[in-house]
C-alpha cells in the first residue's frame, strides 16, 4: 500500500491518534505469575535472566537443601531450580514480544526509482504503507494483549502443575523410605523366626510344613525389602527430577517418615464453586473465547475489504529540451469481492468461537466433577488412613504385646506368636500405604481447585506381596 510523501502528514496523524504502543515490561509479565503463585500456594517464583538472577536463585536452593527437605521446601526448590519452568517463563517473555510487535503501527516502505536516457531521467519517490493494518490496530492490539494474558496465566499454571508433581513425588518418595525402613526390620524379624524354624526342625519340635512356611515368610520379605528399595530409589530421583537438582545437590536429605495426619479432615462445602472460580485453566479459556470474540468482531469488519492501498506518488522528470517536469498524485488499489465475499473467513471465526464456547461449558462441567471427586477421595483416604492409626495398630500393638506375655508364661506356642508377627506386618505396611494416599489425595485436592492437576486418579492397587504378607496362618 502505498502512501504520497506530501501524505505523510496524514499518515503519521493517523499513527499519533491511535492508542499508546505497548512497551516491554521491566519483568517480563512475571508479575502476574509472582501473584497467582504467592496467594495460591504461597511459595516464591523467579524468572532467570542474568548472573546475578542464577546467583540468587542458587543460593536460596543450597540454602534449602541444607536442612531435611519438607514438602514446601522441595516445592519451593522445584520452582527455583527446574529448569522446565524457566522455560516455560521464556515461552511468557516471547508471547510479550508478540504483544508489543501487534501493537505498532506498520512501518512505511520508501522506494525511489531512477530511469535515465537519451540525456533525461525520471526519478519517482513513493512511501508505502498499510492503511487497513493501521485502522485494525487497536483491535488487533487488543486481541494481542489478551492472548499475553493468557499467556501469564499458563506460565502460572504450568507454575501450580510443577508445584503439585513435585509435593506429590515428595511423599511418595517419603512413603517408599517409611516402607524401607518397615520391612528392614521385618526382614530382620522374619530371619530370627526361620533359623528358629530351622533349629525346632532339627529337634523335631516343627514339621516340615511348618518349617517351610517360615522360610517362605523370610524369603518374600527379602524380595519385598529388595523392591521397596528400589521403589525408594526410584521415587528419590523423581523428586530429583522435579527439583531440577543433579551433581552435589543429590544428596538432599529426605525424612525416613511420613508426616503425622491432620487431627480432622478439611471441610469444603463450596468445592464446586471454588474450583470453577479458581481453576486457571478455565480462566485461560474464559479468556480465550473474549479473544475469539473480537476476532470474530474484525473478521465481520473486515469481510469485504482485505486490501486497501493508498498509494502518493512525487515524479519528476528532466529533458534537455523541456524544462523539469513535476508530477504528483495519488492512486487506491483495492480488492473487488467477486469470488471471496469474505463468509468463508466469517464462518470460521464463528464456528470456532462456537467450539470454544462448547469447550468451556464442556470444561466447566468436568472441573465441578473433578472437585466434588477429588474431596471425595480426601475424605476417604483420611477416614482410611485414621481407621489404621486411631483402632487398627493400638489393637495390633495390645495384640503384639499380649502374645509375647502368653508366650513367655508359656500359654501360647511359637506358631501363634510367628503368625501374629506377620499379621502385625501386614497391617503396619497397609497403613502406610493408607497415609500415603491421604497425602496424595490431599495434593490432588489442592491442585482440582487451584489448577495444576485434575485431582483423579486411580485407585491403588494392593501388591500381591502385601497380600500374601498379610494371610497364611498355621
Amino acid at each position: 500500500m502505498s502512501i504520497h510523501l506530501a501524505s505523510r502528514g496524514l499518515l503519521l496523524a493517523a499513527a499519533l491518534a491511535l492508542p499508546g504502543c505497548a512497551a516491554f515490561s521491566p519483568d517480563a509479565g512475571m508479575g502476574v505469575v509472582a501473584d497467582v503463585t504467592g496467594a495460591t500456594i504461597g511459595k516464591d517464583v523467579a524468572f532467570v535472566r542474568s548472573g546475578e538472577d542464577a546467583e540468587r536463585a542458587h543460593v536460596a536452593v543450597r540454602g534449602l537443601l541444607r536442612r531435611t527437605l519438607s514438602a514446601d521446601a522441595a516445592v519451593q526448590v522445584a520452582l527455583l531450580n527446574n529448569k522446565g519452568l524457566q522455560a516455560a517463563y521464556n515461552a511468557l517473555a516471547l508471547a510479550e514480544t508478540e504483544l508489543v510487535e501487534q501493537s505498532l503501527p506498520p512501518n512505511p516502505t520508501f522506494a525511489v526509482s531512477r530511469i535515465a536516457g537519451g540525456g533525461g531521467s525520471e526519478i519517482e519517490r513513493q512511501v508505502v504503507g498499510d492503511i487497513l493494518a493501521l485502522a485494525t490496530l487497536p483491535l488487533r492490539s487488543e486481541i494481542a494483549r489478551e492472548r499475553f494474558r493468557q499467556a501469564q496465566l499458563r506460565a502460572a499454571l504450568e507454575t501450580l502443575r510443577l508445584a503439585a508433581e513435585t509435593r506429590r513425588a515428595y511423599f511418595r518418595a517419603v512413603a517408599a523410605n517409611d516402607m524401607v525402613g518397615l520391612l528392614t526390620d521385618a526382614k530382620a524379624t522374619a530371619e530370627t523366626t526361620a533359623q528358629l524354624a530351622r533349629k525346632l526342625g532339627e529337634t523335631g519340635a516343627m514339621n516340615k510344613l511348618d518349617q517351610a512356611r517360615e522360610q517362605v515368610f523370610y524369603a518374600e520379605t527379602t524380595a519385598d525389602l529388595a523392591s521397596a528399595r528400589q521403589e525408594a530409589a526410584s521415587a528419590r530421583e523423581r523428586l530429583a527430577r522435579l527439583m531440577g537438582l543433579w551433581n552435589e545437590g543429590l544428596d538432599f536429605r529426605l525424612p525416613n517418615r511420613l508426616p503425622a495426619l491432620p487431627r480432622r479432615p478439611a471441610t469444603a462445602p463450596g468445592i464446586e464453586a471454588d474450583a470453577v472460580g479458581h481453576r486457571i485453566d478455565l480462566q485461560i479459556a474464559r479468556m480465550e473465547l473474549v479473544a475469539l470474540a473480537k476476532h470474530l468482531d474484525l473478521a465481520n469488519a473486515t469481510r469485504f475489504v482485505t486490501l486497501l492501498d493508498l498509494a502518493g506518488i512525487d515524479k519528476r522528470t528532466t529533458d534537455p529540451e523541456a524544462p523539469p517536469l513535476r508530477e504528483r498524485g495519488f492512486d487506491v488499489a483495492f480488492q473487488i469481492p467477486i469470488f471471496d465475499g469474505g463468509e468463508v473467513r466469517v464462518r470460521q471465526a464463528t464456528e470456532t468461537y462456537n467450539l470454544a464456547f462448547n469447550r468451556l461449558t464442556e470444561r466447566a462441567i468436568n472441573v465441578r466433577s473433578e472437585a466434588r471427586d477429588a474431596y471425595r477421595g480426601y475424605r476417604s483416604a483420611w477416614d482410611v488412613a485414621s481407621h489404621y492409626e486411631r483402632e487398627i495398630l493400638p489393637l495390633r500393638k495390645i495384640i503384639t504385646e499380649e502374645m509375647q506375655l502368653r508366650f513367655s508364661s508359656m500359654q501360647v506356642d511359637v506358631f501363634a506368636l510367628l503368625v501374629e508377627t506377620r499379621q502385625r506386618i501386614a497391617s503396619l505396611r497397609a497403613a502406610i500405604d493408607a497415609k500415603r494416599e491421604f497425602f496424595l489425595a490431599q495434593s490432588d485436592l489442592k491442585a482440582v481447585v487451584n489448577g495444576g492437576g485434575t485431582g483423579v486418579r486411580e485407585a491403588p492397587a494392593r501388591t500381591a506381596s502385601a497380600a500374601s504378607t498379610g494371610g497364611g496362618g498355621h
